[in-house]
């Protein structure tokens, strides 16, 4: 008599689907490395292009004024009003909420492939104070970025002052510093950017497999300069004012 094997069959695994190109690069831990380190280059940009636009202000209410209205006119006659502005903002939007996506993932998984706290006291020469700082750095300029916009962008109180006006960049801008408060947060706002740039500045060359001994003295001098050169040319701004040199 014949017996009938009636053991159930192993279902066949599907293979999984493919997903696009970028998706499934920065899915990897190298990808989003990538990923952060190309979005860090682009707001490093615009921080220096930022910080070298707002040295008009040492110009007069003039000259700082014609330079926001020549951001919204990028373009000319070519493109609508505000049009390219727009496109280098969503620009920078997707850079931020990519940078800070991919450096949020990958200190998960780095802490979950490490569950167990450290045992003995940390080597800190290795791990330096900008490296160790920059969930917290990133977090401080994250929150003052909030706030910046809704004083000098969007005019919203209690952020902006009651003589908000907006395209008068001058005025707008003492009339913020100019308040002790505001003036200290700006300036503690920029020294956490400065650490935080720092530490990127070194840290892109690596992620971008660009590593030799050769040239690593080389990556801390320009991330020291960078970092110093937006420090000194963003905390002046608060300093001036409050010292009456801008008014």
């Amino acid at each position: 008599m014949t017996t009938i094997d009636k053991r159930p069959e192993t279902p066949t695994p599907q293979p999984r689907r493919k997903l696009p190109f970028f998706v499934e690069f920065y899915r990897s831990d190298i990808g989003r490395k990538w990923v952060m380190a190309v979005s860090g280059i682009v707001l490093l940009g615009y921080v220096l292009i930022h910080m070298i636009g707002n040295l008009h202000l040492y110009e007069g209410p003039a000259q700082v004024n014609e330079y926001g209205e020549a951001l919204r006119d990028l373009g000319g006659h070519l493109a609508p009003r505000t049009f390219l502005l727009w496109v280098l903002r969503l620009g920078l939007i997707a850079a931020f909420v990519l940078h800070i996506h991919s450096a949020y993932s990958l200190a998960i998984k780095n802490r979950r492939k490490r569950p167990v706290g450290y045992q003995s006291h940390r080597d800190y020469i290795a791990a330096d104070y900008a490296s160790r700082t920059m969930v917290w750095g990133g977090t401080i300029i994250l929150l003052f970025l909030v706030f910046h916009l809704a004083d000098l962008t969007l005019g919203i109180e209690p952020a902006a002052t009651d003589e908000y006006f907006r395209g008068d960049i001058y005025s707008n801008v003492v009339a913020s510093l100019s308040r002790w408060p505001v003036a200290i947060l700006y300036i503690v706002a920029n020294v956490a950017l400065a650490f935080h740039i720092y530490h990127g500045a070194w840290s892109l060359f690596q992620s971008l497999g660009v590593n030799n001994p050769r040239f690593n003295v080389w990556r801390r001098w320009f991330a020291m300069g960078f970092a110093a050169v937006i420090l000194v040319g963003n905390v002046s701004f608060p300093v001036m004012v409050l010292a009456g040199l801008v008014d």
